[in-house]
């Protein structure tokens, strides 16, 4: 973090400490909730190639930033602002894991992969819409709405990192309610409700905190699909244990080395010359084809 800060920084300090100051707060924001939101999604489908965006919540933000650009059009972010635009986008995700959640999780059925395979359908309903609307938009309204589906590291706005912060730490401390509970949940349904744990409201409780996080991190810099996959599986291979008292520490500090080390050496070594989310994305993308091969021999 010192070293993003202060590498390369020949100019008025004025100026580049609120500068690096607000991407860092950023990156950090993004690493802990991407983390965070990972491990304990893992845990709770008792599955290490699962990630939250197969919930659709990376369609879901694609989806509303196409339907406000086709009503409003491009110039919209202008009138109304960063937080306004940040608050919407984050609300729309957590009211449909809300609603989802409600539906498939306090019923009769209750079944966590009926959850999953509703998430994966309504991704795909997501982005058929979305291919639908940008195909009625206007093309220079399109050129500027396609930046918005890719995440980037260098536009945050510093803003809305209040109301991302007030966010998260809200989160935080309504799961930091649950630790106990954590470790219980990966030994399965069964023997969490044999353990005592109220299984149904507690996990529906957690996916709605997973929820609010990844609704943040989407929302503050973009979609970033495979970047908790790969952070989650690195911990759960260096602490050695599924103990979440280490794994989730060691998974918070990987996605900040990794973003923030990553960022520093983009900017300061090659200049902008690529973008951070692609090569996480590509790293991601190649553990995920492993794990699936992996297991696959098993």
């Amino acid at each position: 973090m010192t070293a993003f800060m202060t590498i390369g920084a020949n100019g008025n300090w004025g100026f580049v400490l609120p500068f690096r100051g607000t991407k860092l707060a950023a990156l950090l924001l993004v690493a802990y909730s991407i983390a965070v939101s990972t491990v304990l999604f893992q845990t709770l489908t008792n599955n290490r190639i699962l990630t939250p965006a197969i919930m659709g919540f990376d369609a879901l933000y694609v989806l509303v930033q196409t339907i406000v650009v086709f009503l409003f059009g491009a110039g919209y972010s202008s009138l109304v602002g960063p937080r306004v635009i940040f608050v919407v986008d984050a609300a729309a995700m957590v009211l449909f894991a809300a609603i989802i959640y409600r539906w498939l999780l306090s019923g009769e059925v209750r079944s966590l992969h009926l959850l999953l395979l509703a998430g994966v359908i309504f991704g795909v309903l997501f982005r058929s819409l979305s291919t639908f609307l940008q195909r009625m938009i206007d093309p220079l309204d399109f050129m500027v709405l396609q930046d918005r589906f890719f995440a980037s590291f260098n536009t945050v706005h510093g803003e809305i990192l209040s109301v991302a912060a007030l966010a998260v730490l809200v989160a935080s401390a309504i799961g930091w309610r649950f630790f106990s509970t954590f470790d219980v949940l990966a030994l399965g349904r069964e023997h969490a409700i044999s353990l005592g744990v109220a299984h149904s409201r507690v996990v529906t409780v957690l996916l709605i905190l997973v929820a609010v996080l990844v609704s943040v991190s989407t929302a503050l810099v973009g979609p970033v699909t495979f970047f908790g996959l790969l952070v989650a599986n690195l911990a759960y291979h260096l602490a050695g244990t599924a103990r979440h008292s280490i794994v989730l520490p060691v998974a918070i500090l990987l996605a900040v080395i990794i973003l923030v080390g990553g960022q520093t050496l983009l900017e300061r070594l090659f200049a902008f010359s690529t973008a951070l989310s692609v090569l996480i994305e590509f790293l991601g993308g190649t553990l995920f084809i492993l794990l699936l091969l992996s297991g696959a021999r098993r």
